[in-house]
């Protein structure tokens, strides 16, 4: 008899409850700067991806469950400049070789500069700053040969000018590894939790998430291609200004089944050049969607991009994604090993 494991139980039954809490269905969310990516990596799969297993201790960030072992005392840190805006990530891992259980710490930080602060009738009243952070602590574990499980738990706090939230979240996610057949499976529910201050007195829904990967590395040639899906709980996620296109191109931007579908897809591909150089090419068919411009050339918007290099104790990435023409940013991360093991 297939024996279902304990913990994926337990979540089943709890997770109804949990994802009713506090998420939205309607696109519209808070702390939108939790889907930014903690890595270099994550950003060249196209910001999303829940089943690559790579070494690179950011991709826990975004499923606890790739929180491995071989991680321990590795260290992140990755930093985004962005037309005045800053972002900076790190993270540390731990091992317990007494509880079998993984562990890390992390903290992401948005900065978006200082503006001017007026009232109602444009009288300067001095300038106001605006950032977001989140501190993140995460656990995984291994359950029989292939399976692992993990759970993070995340503060969040955000503050724009003389109006301030904060929320506690957790992510739960498990990861399936067949290394014989280079294959890796990864599902995550993300943000669960509640806001414990709104910024007006008014609650505002979590930015949840459900997503699925499935990554496969071929057995005779150095690619690896992965499969993202992303708002799973929700079928139609497009956001479409109706007005604004009728306006402007004489329809209302109707979509039929196919353009929803896969609108919830995130498709990428990973070269690798000896044991020490990785490439990696990604498209986001969302992004492509919502930010395209209609009866324009769109360009590369929607595709990310980026390089990876693993020296002995070290770890180097670049990323770039493309949002519209002549608008995009770019991404650098270390990783340093400070076990010493190596």
């Amino acid at each position: 008899m297939c024996k279902i494991p304990h913990f994926l139980l337990i979540y089943l039954l709890v997770f109804p409850g949990s994802a009713a809490m506090a998420q939205t269905l309607g696109g519209g969310n808070t702390y939108a700067f939790l889907k930014m990516p903690a890595g270099p990596q994550l950003t060249a799969l196209g910001s999303a991806n829940v089943s690559v297993l790579s070494g690179d201790i950011s991709m826990s960030a975004h499923n606890p469950a790739l929180l491995r072992k071989e991680m321990d005392r590795q260290m992140l840190a990755s930093f985004i400049i962005f037309q005045g805006i800053r972002q900076l990530n790190g993270m540390v891992g731990f091992h317990s070789e007494r509880l079998q259980t993984n562990f890390s710490g992390g903290i992401d930080h948005i900065h978006y500069g200082e503006g001017v602060q007026t009232d109602a009738a444009g009288n300067i009243l001095g300038n106001f700053r605006a950032n977001d952070y989140a501190i993140r602590l995460a656990f995984s574990r291994r359950y029989l040969g292939r399976w692992h499980y993990g759970a993070t738990l995340k503060y969040v706090n955000s503050t724009y000018g003389m109006y301030s939230s904060q929320a506690v979240m957790a992510d739960v996610g498990i990861n399936y590894l067949d290394s014989g057949r280079m294959l890796q499976v990864g599902f995550v529910a993300k943000n669960m939790g509640l806001q414990l201050t709104s910024y007006a007195g008014q609650g505002e829904d979590l930015p949840f998430d459900l997503q699925m990967g499935i990554t496969k590395r071929l057995l005779h040639a150095p690619l690896q291609f992965s499969l993202t899906a992303h708002r799973l709980h929700q079928f139609d996620i497009l956001y479409r200004d109706t007005v604004f296109n009728i306006d402007n191109y004489g329809n209302a931007g109707k979509d039929g089944f196919a353009d929803k579908l896969f609108r919830h897809l995130i498709f990428s591909v990973q070269g690798f050049v000896g044991e020490r150089v990785e490439l990696t090419l990604g498209y986001d068919f969302l992004r492509r969607a919502e930010l395209g411009i209609t009866r324009s050339a769109n360009g590369m918007t929607g595709f990310s991009m980026g390089a990876g290099v693993s020296l002995k104790r070290m770890q180097v990435r670049y990323a770039g994604s493309a949002y519209q023409n002549g608008v995009s940013y770019h991404q650098f991360g270390l990783n340093l090993d400070l076990s010493g093991k190596k």
